[in-house]
């Protein structure tokens, strides 16, 4: 699977953003998807998460309520709408998908995007 994460940018404290993610190469349907964001000097951590065919949903417990993924098998492509954003959401976000389940270990995802940047202005 191919990944290509797009959207990222600058954006005020408080302000909104969405991810795109499109997919091409294997069937896009038979794969969990993530958003992963890495900030400097920092490890790359989970976002959320949501399973194969968009029924589930997982977050990340200190972004549940400001970040959403969402999906649409027929484009190929998984979203991520991220609200009321802050500073420390500033990071580099990747798209991933895998066949973990419900686990969202970096190590487990089988394919990565190149990420796309989000900087949070104060």
């Amino acid at each position: 699977v191919q990944l290509q994460a797009s959207g990222g940018g600058l954006v005020q404290a408080g302000g909104s953003l969405r991810l795109s993610c499109a997919a091409s190469g294997r069937t896009f349907s038979g794969y969990d998807m993530g958003w992963f964001r890495q900030a400097p000097g920092k490890e790359r951590e989970f976002v959320v998460g949501i399973s194969r065919s968009g029924a589930n949903t997982y977050h990340a417990d200190s972004l549940k309520g400001r970040f959403t993924i969402s999906r649409d098998n027929a484009k190929n492509t998984v979203y991520l709408q991220m609200n009321s954003l802050k500073p420390e959401d500033t990071a580099v976000y990747y798209c991933a998908a895998g066949r973990s389940g419900s686990s969202w270990y970096p190590a487990l995802m089988d394919y990565w995007g190149k990420g796309t940047l989000v900087t949070v202005s104060s």
